[in-house]
């Protein structure tokens, strides 16, 4: 693996920075306190190449590779999770498309997903008791004389009220499990297809979450992805892909948790205070007094938890441009994505919570935005497989290979 980023890699990463802060940071709070949807926002990422970052230029797409996308996907949740998620997943519906879709599919959806005219894609796996264990979901499609018709309920399906393209799956065979799962693309506006109620949802309230219920919801036969039966592999593939922009969103939002700490003792510290500097002749106070008089970190065990959160956000990018770097090369994958997605989710919730005890009443307070890192970050470790499941499919290969 190369440490040092491709002239391409940095052109996205810096595309992605510069729009994350001139546009997306000045309104981050209110559409987090509206829950107001960004579809300007990411009819931008579209007009920027962010929406298709590993897809082909021939569909539309930047071309760049997975690394690029996940350093774009980390500048633009850093300062705003809920943009990330719908950018994720438009990504990632995108790259379904474009890699198990015949020609005529990925003709008639690559570009529009790419170029931000379907607003966002969506992936339609989980259903209400089938959310780790997608082989339990009950939706199912019927081959019928023109096509398939689609029944069944969906659950917490992001941009599912606003995605121009939604990728559902559905079972075409009950009896052999998860072989008899396929997967289909619905557009928008299908008669039989309705978006429910939003879920009132602890973080990222700029992003909308909703069911999705199809009820003798007609597609014709163009419409099944891949092959009857394909579902299943289709989406274990999707989900580990995913994985790898999950860890990107979780790093970005650590970074911000962190800079908001260094701030904050940088401004306390004072120029010429000495009071950041080990060798300066100030001792510094064994206890700070934050807002309204309460005890807060001494300077120095502020510093200490401040590097070990550095060191634990360095070791989260690591190992997630790792599994970036192998996807992109066409290596296995997966175990590391599993082990990026769960050591990043974990390490940014800590450091979120961390950023939170280090700046005191300050902290739990909205001025000071970490409260929002801490909401958006906790889902990182539920969505796109939870912990638990990541463990599972990491001990799982370890077991298979013998340790290595």
């Amino acid at each position: 693996m190369d440490f040092q980023l491709t002239e391409e890699q940095r052109r996205i990463q810096e595309r992605a920075r510069e729009y994350a802060g001139r546009e997306l940071a000045p309104r981050a709070a209110e559409r987090d306190r509206t829950e107001a949807f960004p579809e300007q926002e990411l009819r931008d990422l579209g007009r920027l190449g962010l929406l298709g970052v590993n897809v082909s230029r021939e569909l539309g797409g930047s071309q760049a590779g997975v690394v690029a996308y996940s350093l774009a996907m980390q500048e633009v949740a850093a300062v705003d999770a809920s943009v990330a998620v719908a950018m994720a997943v438009t990504n990632m519906v995108a790259e379904v498309v474009s890699t198990f879709g015949n020609e005529a599919q990925r003709r008639a959806h690559v570009p529009h997903l790419c170029s931000g005219e379907y607003v966002a894609g969506a992936f339609a796996l989980s259903e209400p008791q089938a959310g780790s264990d997608p082989a339990g979901m009950t939706t199912r499609a019927i081959r019928t004389a023109d096509g398939w018709r689609l029944d069944g309920t969906k659950q917490w399906i992001t941009s599912g009220d606003h995605a121009g393209l939604i990728v559902v799956w559905a079972k075409t065979d009950p009896q052999p499990g998860a072989k008899g799962i396929s997967a289909f693309l619905v557009r928008r506006g299908t008669p039989g297809l309705e978006a429910g109620k939003h879920e009132d949802k602890m973080g990222l309230r700029g992003s909308t979450t909703v069911p999705l219920i199809l009820e003798d919801c007609r597609v014709g036969p163009e419409a099944l992805l891949g092959k009857e039966g394909d579902g299943f592999r289709i989406a274990m593939m999707a989900l580990d892909g995913g994985r790898i922009g999950i860890a990107s969103q979780a790093c970005g939002v650590a970074r911000t948790a962190i800079s908001a700490c260094v701030a904050q003792l940088r401004a306390e510290a004072g120029p010429g205070s000495g009071r950041m500097d080990p060798g300066g002749d100030d001792d510094p106070p064994l206890c700070e007094l934050g807002e309204f008089g309460a005890p807060r970190a001494p300077q120095q065990a502020f510093q200490l938890r401040l590097a070990d959160m550095a060191t634990e956000l360095d070791a989260a990018r690591l190992l997630t441009l790792r599994a970036a770097w192998l996807k992109q090369s066409q290596q296995p994958f997966s175990r590391e994505a599993s082990v990026a997605k769960l050591y990043a989710s974990e390490a940014a919730g800590r450091i979120c919570d961390a950023a939170v005890q280090l700046l005191g009443l300050a902290g739990y307070g909205r001025a000071a935005g970490v409260e929002r890192l801490v909401r958006d970050v906790r889902v990182q470790r539920i969505y796109e497989g939870t912990s638990e499941i990541q463990r599972i499919v990491i001990a799982r290969t370890l077991l298979k290979e013998g340790g290595r």
